[in-house]
């Protein structure tokens, strides 16, 4: 049969062609009338129902074909005094897996794995028999030989979410092909299914199909989405594989030993055509007539080649087409015969003869292990899932067993452009055919090491493709670590990939070589770590097969969660930078070991007079733009997984910024906060005036206004570099006014510098954004600059006067539409910003402020303090201010200070925890501050900045405001902030918690039990995600102790063990409170946390508590 997706697509255009199955007149030989009465299916569900157990899994990383997330399905009890539980092989999951069974009286068990099948959709479960209790049940028979066309069924599972469903059908075929779920994940093969039209859906898979003595005939597997067709796995191999588990125990042991069922395989697909087609692929009559009188009364076909691996024992043997005739001289027509054969066989030849076009072929073949080409480790760097290709996969993508592949990117990965199901084929010029070879590489690097990698995908499989890998610099992650899979227990034991050969760090920020023999390695610590994970829950094709298993989500909107986001701020970079065409400099390019200097010198002034001749000879560029581009800077910003922190809506941000001071030691660069949102990133700097590309660090972010400033390391541009690059001039005073002329110069993908001269139409207009469904960074007291005529709200750059001194940032704002009440889409638009603020900043760094100290390319600096006050405001036209009864005083005193704006700012709200909270209210006007009027916010800001200057001082503002009529003299005390931004974040139980960011403070409410612990994102395969601890929320309380801040918080669940429920009370940002039970897992999800160290630069990950492994290595 053809597959069902083809199949479909042919029905619904309507053609005259059909398939062969839909030709089928499905005549059997006559069935028997069930006698089965209403009292007889009461008896048999009364005994079934019993047995059947609802499954609770969580995959806890992502591992072959499957993703990392959390699901619920069926299985059933088949050895009651053995513990175990038959369910299918996507249920039981190939890689990491932690399970509970419920069973119908709602008591509880932990289940694990005891052998999952490498091809056939079943799997199993054990669990202690004597942790039940108040139950009285019996296992379920399972009887294949039952199974006939006609027999009346019934499906007792979790179907849709229930706890007990009861599906009434009866078997229509035996013969169906295996369902085809999807090109690039799990699908059976070798095998006839059955097919009744149940309509069964999510959650039961693994069902028992029971006849009316209670024996079970077949294992839910899936269905089609198009119709009521339920697919059945037979149980003939499932009744084979539990005998061998049950010779190999007698009873439940905690830790039993692992059980091997042998299993044999060509690595060849087939699939059963009927004697027209076989006779069509060239099949002779006189073996036609040889196969029909041996085979079974009833046979209609042949085993047909579908396809071949590449590099298995049958690659360059048997071809598709082939007919298979005989298998060490028996003849062949069934699968389960073929592969009774290929089990007993294993490590044997087998003879094999086949017909090709109607020529008789004769080929002698190796059966081969199929657990051998089953992966059972992994190896898990920067969140990245790596292991051996599986069988299954090798099958989809025409690949050979074995070669390493990209179950899940993770960060490393991800940020390079490497996809998921990649195949590696050459890291850091060292050709990959083993797992082992990409580990001997990996030890060889030092962090912040960038190499190339070449890897193919079975989409572009004939080409490779290079991308350029940056070690991570930061601990973002766990060392790497090798997971094994251990049969007697279930789990997958963990250990260092590598033992560490040093304890320091690499601390150059230019750190950009490849492999050294000096290098420092990755390994710093050997503790398990838990990671995120993107969600990439398969999209089924609708009409198309699906798997009968039900994934958790979120039951709230809007929930952050811990995906690695596809979507990127401005334009998606669908690769990263290439190696070809890319200079990856480290300075060593301009030195040599031999040689005259002066010959050196002489290349020096060469490449600058080529350089800068290309500069100065750029057609049609205005003096501004001549002048501006070699202080232009293209950044391109990842966000690790593991620290999107502050609402952060994306892992990939880039975007044009300028350079703002210059030195030997110090270079800084100014951009828009939707370019830098997080100080959590790693930033890569490519510079308009020389081709270069190195690393920059996050050093500032503006608390209120829309910028960041990133440092640089000169020395890493080397000295042609060096002398080409240069910053800025900022022109601060006088203020842009409407009507000015100015230039608009930005920086073009390909870098190279773009601009147009624009005119201004409002230098003060008021950027009003409203809060996001997950807040995050939003400007807010800030008056931007609007054009007449720009680039579009992807461009983003400087506005300039005509001599190139610029007067503003162009830079990128980031808003939230909402259509509705339950659908929003992410956008963006670009104003300019003015330089004031930025200069002010400047200034502070470069002459020393009383601010925390801060390791900028190895010298500590002084970083600025903001005095601020935490109130957010919003400007209303003095004639709506009179009709709230402002008097015509404070209106006429109003347009005396500012006849342009006539304006009167209001409240809008305090910030929660702020000092003002208790004594501005929604609606307060704002007439002045210390006796002297205020009409935009850049006259608060600048009253918040006296206050700075003077240290004495007691930070209060005297703030005369309008309320209800009256006016009202306030002491307000104002708030003071750093650049720092977030710089502690916390996972449990794979969630991430942190510190309140002040976009969730500006909602205006903090829980009075206690606001130090929010909930920023979750892990998919994480306790959190398998029982709801779902983001945009407080924990106030851990198993009754009430938690004030992080450091209580670690405090509390360091006395938590591993196993342990947890008791947790949360409160929601809607003020909705909430109390939830979660399993502490340390084994797969240790407490960790990553912390920004200011005298080192570093961001540092500490393991606060882990299972400990150190007996295992």
């Amino acid at each position: 049969m053809g597959d069902p997706l083809e199949r479909l697509e042919s029905e619904d255009a309507g053609g005259s062609s059909l398939k062969d199955d839909e030709l089928c007149m499905e005549i059997d030989p006559p069935f028997r009338e069930s006698t089965a009465t209403t009292e007889d299916w009461r008896k048999a569900l009364a005994n079934v129902v019993p047995a059947v157990v609802v499954l609770r899994t969580t995959a806890c990383r992502a591992f072959d074909t499957e993703a990392a997330g959390a699901s619920y399905a069926t299985g059933f009890v088949v050895d009651k005094r053995r513990g175990i539980i038959l369910t299918n092989r996507h249920v039981v999951k190939p890689g990491p897996v932690v399970a509970e069974a419920m069973f119908v009286n709602r008591e509880e068990v932990p289940v694990y794995p005891i052998y999952r099948d490498p091809v056939h959709d079943f799997g199993f479960f054990c669990y202690d028999p004597g942790a039940i209790q108040f139950l009285k049940y019996e296992e379920i028979p399972l009887a294949p030989e039952a199974a006939s066309v006609g027999l009346e069924i019934r499906v007792v599972g979790n179907d849709s979410g229930e706890k007990v469903s009861i599906l009434a059908g009866t078997l229509a075929r035996l013969d169906r092909d295996a369902p085809y779920y999807k090109k690039d994940g799990y699908n059976d093969f070798n095998t006839f299914y059955m097919q009744a039209a149940s309509g069964t859906k999510g959650g039961s898979s693994g069902s028992p199909v029971i006849d009316w003595l209670g024996r079970a005939v077949a294992l839910n597997a899936g269905s089609k989405s198009s119709s009521a067709s339920a697919f059945f796995l037979p149980l003939e191999r499932v009744v084979r594989a539990l005998k061998f588990l049950q010779n190999g125990r007698d009873s439940f042991v905690k830790k039993w030993e692992a059980v091997s069922i042998l299993r044999g395989t060509l690595q060849v697909t087939f699939v059963h055509k009927g004697f027209d087609e076989t006779r069509r692929l060239g099949l002779r009559s006189e073996t036609e007539q040889r196969v029909r009188h041996v085979s079974p009364q009833g046979e209609t076909g042949m085993l047909v080649v579908e396809s071949v691996v590449p590099g298995g024992p049958a690659h360059k043997c048997l071809e598709p087409g082939d007919v298979l005739v005989c298998m060490n001289g028996e003849v062949i027509t069934q699968f389960l015969k073929m592969e009774t054969l290929l089990d007993d066989s294993v490590n044997q030849k087998i003879e094999i003869q086949i017909e090709r076009g109607g020529t008789p072929f004769t080929v002698n073949l190796l059966v081969q292990d199929l657990h051998s080409i089953t992966p059972n480790y992994f190896l898990e760097v920067s969140g990245a899932v790596i292991h051996p290709l599986s069988y299954q996969q090798a099958r989809n993508f025409r690949f050979q067993c074995g070669l390493v592949y990209v179950a899940e990117p993770g960060y490393m990965l991800f940020r390079a452009g490497v996809p998921r199901h990649a195949i590696i084929k050459k890291f850091a010029g060292q050709e990959i055919s083993l797992l082992e070879d990409l580990i001997s590489v990996l030890c060889k690097l030092s962090r912040g090491a960038r190499v190339p990698l070449e890897y193919i995908s079975y989409a572009d499989r004939h080409r490779r493709k290079s991308v350029l890998v940056t070690v991570d610099r930061h601990e973002w992650y766990a060392p790497p670590q090798i997971y094994t899979r251990d049969d007697s227990t279930g789990l997958w034991t963990v250990k260092p990939a590598f033992q560490p050969d040093a304890g320091l760090l690499s601390s150059g920020i230019n750190d950009l070589g490849g492999i050294r023999s000096d290098a420092v390695p990755l390994c710093t610590e050997a503790s398990s770590v838990g990671h995120m994970h993107r969600n990439s829950h398969a999209e089924l094709n609708e009409g198309v097969t699906s798997m009968e298993t039900s994934y958790e989500h979120s039951s709230e909107g809007g929930h952050p969660r811990a995906e690695s986001d596809v979507e990127t701020k401005k334009r998606r970079v669908k690769d990263d930078f290439s190696s070809d065409g890319n200079v990856v400099a480290d300075g060593s390019f301009l030195e040599t070991d031999e040689g005259d200097p002066e010959d050196a010198n002489t290349v020096e002034n060469s490449v600058m007079r080529d350089l800068q001749g290309e500069n100065v000879a750029a057609a049609n560029s205005s003096l501004a733009e001549r002048i501006i581009e070699p202080t232009l800077v293209m950044l391109e910003v990842h966000v690790p997984p593991s620290c999107m922190l502050d609402g952060v809506h994306s892992q990939h941000f880039f975007g044009t910024g300028v350079i703002i001071y210059h030195s030997q030691n110090m270079g800084l660069i100014a951009v828009d906060k939707n370019t830098v949102a997080v100080s959590a990133s790693d930033v890569m700097l490519s510079f308009a005036a020389f081709p270069i590309e190195i690393p920059g660090e996050v050093v500032f972010l503006h608390p209120v206004h829309n910028y960041a400033l990133i440092s640089y390391d000169p020395l890493a541009l080397g000295a042609v570099g060096i002398s080409l690059v240069r910053a800025a001039k900022l022109l601060p005073e006088p203020a842009i006014r409407r009507g000015d002329s100015v230039h608009l110069v930005g920086l073009s993908r390909s870098l190279q510098a773009t601009s147009r001269k624009s005119i201004v139409t409002n230098p003060c207009a008021a950027v009003n954004i409203s809060s996001a469904d997950c807040p995050r960074y939003r400007a807010t007291n800030m008056e931007v600059i609007e054009l007449d005529t720009d680039f579009g709200s992807t461009f983003s750059g400087v506005l300039t006067d005509e001599h190139g001194r610029v007067r503003a940032i162009w830079g990128s704002f980031s808003t939230q539409l909402k259509f509705g009440c339950s659908s929003s889409e992410d956008h963006q638009f670009v104003r300019g910003i003015p330089i004031y603020t930025i200069s002010q900043v400047l200034e502070q760094i470069i002459c020393g402020a009383q601010g925390p100290p801060l390791l900028i390319n190895c010298v500590k600096r002084t970083m600025p303090l903001v005095r601020i006050l935490e109130v957010e405001l919003y400007p209303t036209l003095l004639s709506k201010a009179r009709s709230f009864g402002l008097s015509d005083d404070w209106v006429q005193a109003l347009v005396k200070k500012d006849p342009i704006r006539r304006q009167v700012l209001r409240v809008k709200g305090c910030l929660a925890g702020s000092k003002a909270e208790n004594l501005l209210e929604q609606g307060d006007m704002v007439l002045a501050i210390n006796k002297e009027p205020v009409t935009c916010f850049r006259d608060v800001e600048n009253a918040c900045q006296e206050l700075g200057k003077h240290e004495n001082k007691d930070g209060k503002l005297n703030m005369t405001i309008f309320r209800q009529g009256r006016e009202i003299d306030l002491l307000v005390e104002t708030d003071i902030r750093d650049g720092s931004g977030t710089t502690r974040v916390i996972n449990w139980c794979g969630c991430i918690v942190q510190d309140p960011h002040p976009a969730v403070r500006a909602l205006g409410f903090l829980p009075e039990e206690g606001h130090g612990v929010y909930v920023a994102r979750w892990c998919h395969g994480s306790p959190a995600h398998r029982y709801g601890l779902y983001a945009l929320q407080w924990i106030v309380e851990v198993n009754g102790k009430q938690i004030p801040d992080l450091d209580a918080f670690l405090n509390v669940t360091k006395e938590i063990e591993h196993g342990e429920f947890v008791r947790v009370r949360t409160i929601h940002l809607n003020g909705k409170p909430k109390v939830l039970t979660l399993k502490q897992d340390l084994h797969y999800w240790p407490t960790w946390e990553v912390r920004f160290d200011p005298d080192s630069a570093i961001w540092h990950r500490n393991t606060i508590k882990a299972l400990d492994y150190s007996s295992n290595l």
